[in-house]
């Protein structure tokens, strides 16, 4: 299905939506998010392709900020304007404020307990293998773009193991892949 198709069979998500959207989706977890708005955005809700989830997280990990927050305020702007830019991220952050307020309380109490910290260490396990499972099921959307693969290689290489610093080489990948986009662009 191309993007204009999903465009025109997707319902428009109202301010409502895009409020308990984003809601479910901060209330899901800490830290790990990601994975639930994919999961929401694409899966349950479809009001994205996976390839457009890609697209747009690539953008918003490209800006400054919380990934999560941006893709919220691209999602809400998409469908609602400036309302609904402003309603998803409030929708997203809710829930997890009064959360957080409530187990800062806890924690104050009882944070040096042995047993809270091994539980503290079981939820950051969890966490990276939420986190391990978005990218695998994000890799999968890219198998017919197989030629953009080198630039993900060259990113980590270049921040994790050349330790360049990640505005230069985000700006060098942003050219070198739109280069390549156009010439595959070109060819069609």
């Amino acid at each position: 299905m191309s993007t204009a198709d999903h465009a025109e069979t997707t319902p428009r998500p109202d301010l409502r939506a895009l409020f308990f959207g984003f809601s479910s989706v901060g209330l899901s977890g800490f830290g790990g998010v990601l994975p639930f708005a994919r999961r929401m955005l694409v899966e349950q809700r479809r009001w994205m392709t996976a390839e457009e989830f890609n697209a747009q997280l690539g953008l918003c990990q490209f800006l400054p900020g919380p990934n999560v927050i941006n893709l919220a305020v691209v999602v809400g702007k998409r469908y609602q304007g400036l309302a609904g830019a402003v309603v998803a991220p409030v929708g997203l952050l809710a829930g997890p404020l009064a959360i957080v307020l409530l187990l800062a309380l806890l924690y104050d109490a009882y944070g040096s307990l042995p047993i809270a910290q091994g539980m503290l260490r079981g939820i950051a396990a969890v966490g990276c293998g939420l986190l391990f499972a978005m990218a695998w099921r994000m890799g999968k959307a890219l198998r017919d773009k197989a030629y953009f693969l080198p630039f993900s290689v060259l990113t980590v290489a270049g921040i994790a193991l050349m330790r360049w610093p990640m505005p230069w080489v985000m700006v060098a990948g942003l050219i070198l892949s739109g280069g390549v986009a156009y010439w595959r662009l070109g060819r069609k």
